[in-house]
């Protein structure tokens, strides 16, 4: 996710928190955001889950499984 659109997810963040709010339109756009902002991260966290053995007693390495 490109610095900017984390930049704005937060200033959105910090006026929600403010007394005036968002607008319906600054809601929908932070969703957006949220929503691809995590699913970024699902990305890289299935990526390094991938590259992740196991090493068992016996010393041989396993692989992760998905379940």
């Amino acid at each position: 996710m490109e610095q900017s659109k984390i930049d704005r997810l937060n200033e959105l963040a910090h006026k929600a928190k403010t007394p005036q709010g968002l607008m319906p339109e600054e809601k929908a756009e932070r969703e957006s955001l949220r929503a691809e902002y995590i699913a970024e991260w699902h990305r890289a966290v299935e990526d390094t889950l991938d590259r992740v053995y196991i090493v068992d007693d016996n010393g041989q390495e396993h692989k992760l499984k998905k379940k």
